[in-house]
C-alpha cells in the first residue's frame, strides 16, 4: 500500500459504534452524519483533494448547540436529589437561552475507557431561561454513560449537540390534557407544563400523573407543588413501594387528592392504584406518556 493510500484512509471516517447511537430518532443521526462525512471523503479521494474535508467539524466550542456538531457547555452546579438522580446544570454565554420547542431533546456524548456513549435528554429549564439550562439524570449503576456522568464537578467541560424532536401542542387545541410519567419521564412534561401556566391565554386544563417508587423519591417536588397551584393544574403521585399509611399529610388513610400544604392551596394529591385508571377514563382527554 502507497503513502498516499494510507493517508487517505487515516482521514477516513470511522463507522459510529451501536453506543454512539442514543436510539431516540435523532435527525441528523449519528449514522447520517458518518454517511455524509463517508461521502464527503470519497468525493475528496476520487479528487485528491484533502481541502474537501476541511469542513469537517466534530465539535465546536461556540457554546450554540448545532444538530451536526457537538459544542462545549460548561457544568455550573449539581444537585443530588435521590441517590440515583440527578440536577446538573450547565453555563450558557450572556443571556443567551437554548431557544428550545417544546418536548425537544438534545444529546450527550461522553467518554469511558475509549469508548464513544451518546444518550438524549430533555432540559428542565424555562424555554426562556437565560445564561443557563438545567438537565435531570438518573444514573444506572451498570450504565456506561452514568459512570461518565458520575465524574462531572463544576467546571468541566461536557459536550451536547441538538435539538431535536418536539411535542405538537397548541395552546387550547384541547380543553384537558393528561400526563403519565413515570421517573425521569417526568423531565419532558416540565417544560409544556411550565409554556400553560406562563401563557394567561391558555385554559387548557392538565392533569399529571407522575409515578415513583417512594414520596421521598419524588422528583422536583417544590416546583410541582408551585405548578399545582394554578388553577388549571392537577398533579398526582402513584408510589409503588409506599403504603398508603405511610404518605405524609393529615389525610394518610384516604386513597385520592390530599395537599400537605396548611392552607390546602395546592391541586397536588396521592392516587392509589385502584383509582388511577378512573382517573384516566373519566378524563376523556389526550394522554401524553413518558417513562425513565
Amino acid at each position: 500500500m502507497s503513502d498516499n493510500e494510507q493517508d487517505w484512509l487515516a482521514l477516513r471516517p470511522q463507522e459510529p459504534s451501536p453506543s454512539q447511537c442514543c436510539g431516540s430518532g435523532c435527525k441528523p443521526c449519528i449514522y447520517d452524519v458518518y454517511e455524509r462525512e463517508l461521502a464527503q471523503w470519497e468525493r475528496a479521494k476520487a479528487m485528491q483533494d484533502k481541502s474537501l474535508l476541511t469542513g469537517k467539524e466534530e465539535q465546536s466550542n461556540n457554546s450554540e448547540l448545532n444538530p451536526d456538531t457537538f459544542t462545549a457547555f460548561s457544568v455550573s452546579s449539581v444537585e443530588q436529589l435521590t441517590e440515583d438522580t440527578y440536577q446538573y446544570k450547565f453555563e450558557l454565554p450572556g443571556n443567551s437561552s437554548l431557544r428550545l420547542s417544546l418536548g425537544q431533546h438534545i444529546v450527550l456524548r461522553g467518554v469511558l475507557n475509549g469508548l464513544e456513549v451518546q444518550r438524549a435528554y430533555t432540559p428542565i429549564s424555562p424555554r426562556n431561561a437565560e445564561g443557563y439550562f438545567e438537565v435531570l439524570i438518573k444514573c444506572y449503576e451498570a450504565g456506561l454513560m452514568s459512570q461518565y456522568i458520575k465524574t462531572w464537578r463544576r467546571g468541566d467541560v461536557v459536550f451536547w449537540r441538538g435539538p431535536f424532536g418536539g411535542f405538537p401542542y397548541q395552546p387550547n387545541k384541547h380543553g384537558e390534557l393528561l400526563m403519565l410519567a413515570s421517573g425521569t419521564g417526568l423531565a419532558p412534561m416540565i417544560p409544556i407544563l411550565q409554556s400553560i401556566t406562563d401563557d394567561e391565554e391558555d385554559e387548557t386544563f392538565v392533569t399529571l400523573v407522575g409515578c415513583f417508587p417512594t414520596f421521598d423519591k419524588i422528583y422536583l417536588k417544590p416546583l410541582l407543588q408551585d405548578l399545582a397551584r394554578y388553577w388549571n393544574i392537577r398533579i398526582y403521585y402513584v408510589l409503588s413501594q409506599s403504603p398508603l399509611s405511610e404518605w405524609p399529610g393529615p389525610a394518610a388513610g384516604e386513597d385520592f387528592i390530599w395537599a400537605w400544604e396548611e392552607d390546602c392551596s395546592t391541586q397536588e394529591g396521592k392516587l392509589h392504584w385502584k383509582n388511577f385508571l378512573g382517573v384516566i377514563r373519566k378524563t376523556h382527554t389526550p394522554v401524553v406518556s413518558m417513562k425513565t
